[in-house]
């Protein structure tokens, strides 16, 4: 990586030096020049490069062509955003129609804009859409609540089990109900989603699920805005943590933690209304 400022067309606003995360930049006081030190010490976030007026900041990451001019008239509204924000909810009308391949992009495009700590940028996504690989993602949640609910209900280990694990108990009913349901052909699990994606990073990422949530939130909002039906896979991620052999992720040929999962699918409808939530709880330090 190399990093350097063209002082040649450097104003010498010092932007570079109030965003830098590293405190690479430096400046006496605005209107002096700008220098570098510590170098090393740069994450690529590319603030820099995306704070300076005049592309004076020369930095390998982002060259030329990977820095974009902003046209903020084009940005949604306030109100628009909030509208999108209150709209957004999990749709489970899904149809057999498949989600355009272009939509798809764009949603997966969308997740990997979300910030990363440290910049580390190691949140990766697999897209499953081939519908016999959707369908191993519900049988294996099922094979796992399954195993649960024979060991739960084992006559011999209910008595040990049940003081212990009384919040896991309640929920036997429901997973009795699932696997019912998908006998009767209802696919609980996935909703007949048409194409699954899986967030994932490296073991080695200590901020993964924070990553990967951030990444799942710009994805679930993009898919609102596209009319797609996107769900939060909690079933399926239940049974991933419950999986100490992480056999999904084997599977799929992915290479570290699942920490989210989005079922999207063309809905039947979309809610022509939105409703309000509980009331907003804010503790104001002033």
């Amino acid at each position: 990586m190399t990093l350097s400022i063209d002082q040649s067309s450097c104003i010498k606003c010092g932007k570079c030096v109030k965003v830098c995360p590293a405190a690479i930049f430096t400046q006496v006081k605005v209107g002096e020049v700008v220098g570098i030190e510590h170098e090393e010490m740069c994450i690529g976030c590319g603030h820099c490069a995306a704070a300076c007026p005049t592309g004076a900041v020369k930095h390998s990451d982002f060259p030329a062509e990977k820095v974009h001019p902003i046209d903020y008239t084009l940005l949604p509204t306030p109100e628009q955003m909030m509208l999108l924000c209150k709209a957004r909810r999990s749709n489970r009308t899904m149809t057999k129609q498949p989600v355009p391949a272009e939509m798809l992009d764009m949603i997966v495009e969308a997740a990997h804009r979300a910030p990363t700590a440290t910049n580390a940028q190691s949140v990766s996504f697999t897209l499953v859409t081939d519908p016999k690989r959707v369908r191993e993602v519900s049988e294996y949640t099922l094979g796992i609540f399954g195993g649960v609910l024979k060991k739960l209900k084992n006559p011999i280990l209910k008595p040990l089990l049940k003081p212990l694990l009384k919040g896991v108990y309640r929920y036997v009913p429901v997973f009795e109900r699932l696997l019912r349901e998908d006998r009767a052909g209802n696919d609980p699990i996935l909703r007949h989603a048409t194409a699954l994606l899986f967030i994932h990073t490296p073991e080695s990422n200590r901020f993964g699920c924070e990553d990967c949530n951030l990444a799942y939130q710009n994805a679930s909002l993009m898919a609102e805005s596209l009319g797609v039906s996107q769900v939060y896979m909690g079933f399926v991620m239940s049974a991933v943590k419950q999986d100490n052999k992480r056999g999904l992720a084997k599977s799929l040929g992915i290479d570290g933690h699942i920490h989210a999962i989005m079922a999207l699918g063309m809905p039947a409808f979309r809610y022509p209304n939105y409703i309000d939530r509980k009331d907003i709880k804010v503790t104001k330090l002033e």
